[in-house]
């Protein structure tokens, strides 16, 4: 019997995959490690993450400017154990045995730094949340 749980497995659902998406999955793996599997998926990917994004993540020291937008696939939602949307409306699959949260948070698109970091917050604090219910830290 193996000594360590399986890893929890998360994807992060947007329609462009160029904000909110992109910043819940860089805080999880951030603040997470390898504790949790991260994905991040839109249903209508952007050219390119929002440099407002971008930006205020690196003010917090995250660096995302590598990152692409990345289409919604069917088997990225399979492979995962929890979904968590944030404003693609009916388009994301649905698959029985998966966890479904759906996370209201404003759109950072078309805005300013200033508009994102609020945004930012607030998916750091579910993103803090989520960690401490999916993938504790591992007791000494």
């Amino acid at each position: 019997m193996p000594d360590t749980p399986r890893q929890p497995s998360v994807l992060f659902v947007c329609v462009h995959n160029a904000g909110r998406s992109q910043m819940a999955a860089a805080f999880l793996t951030h603040l997470a490690g390898d504790r949790v599997q991260v994905r991040s998926a839109g249903s209508a990917p952007a050219g390119t993450v929002n440099p407002a994004v971008v930006e205020a993540l690196a003010e917090v020291g995250i660096d995302i400017s590598a990152e692409v937008p990345k289409v919604l696939t069917t088997e990225a939602v399979q492979a995962s154990d929890v979904v968590i949307t944030m404003g693609c409306g009916d388009t994301c699959p649905v698959f029985p045995g998966k966890r479904y949260l759906d996370w209201r948070l404003p759109d950072p698109a078309g805005q300013g730094v200033d508009a994102v970091r609020p945004i930012r917050d607030e998916i750091e604090e579910r993103v803090r949340a989520l960690i401490t219910e999916i993938a504790p830290p591992a007791r000494a």
